[in-house]
């Protein structure tokens, strides 16, 4: 009789549909990072997680720090309506330990903005996208 083959070191492959959306946003991601650069913003961050939540990019332009969260979907009306109230609260949570953690930028004007990526080089950015819940 022979043995079972050892399955110990093999990996579980992501369905090719998760894959390709992850490639996606990685583009996406690097896209807008690469505009935002170009039109004088520094990237401090990218993907800054915490245990609360996670931040796509974080991009300084003189005195205001903006708070990126990137979304790549078909179109640009599906991509905003991907931002749920829940999604905004966990951004708004990793601002402030970024904050916590980097004294120094807190005298800047805080921005969450929004990049919309419906095609390789199709997007559009939504400055000041929401105000911090109080």
């Amino acid at each position: 009789m022979s043995k079972p083959p050892d399955r110990t070191n093999q990996h579980i492959k992501a369905p090719p549909a998760k894959v390709r959306a992850q490639k996606r946003g990685r583009w996406a991601e690097q896209l807008t990072a690469l505009y935002l650069r170009l039109t004088g913003h520094r990237v401090l961050a990218r993907n800054f997680r915490t245990k609360v939540g996670e931040v796509d990019l974080i991009v300084r332009r003189g005195d205001t720090l903006s708070f990126v969260e990137v979304k790549a979907r078909p179109n640009i009306t599906i991509a905003a309506e991907a931002i749920s109230p829940r999604q905004r609260r966990r951004i708004q949570r990793a601002a402030e330990l970024f904050l916590a953690q980097h004294p120094n930028l807190n005298t800047c004007d805080i921005r969450f903005d929004v990049s919309l990526v419906s095609g390789p080089l199709r997007f559009t950015i939504v400055r000041d996208a929401w105000r911090v819940d109080t």
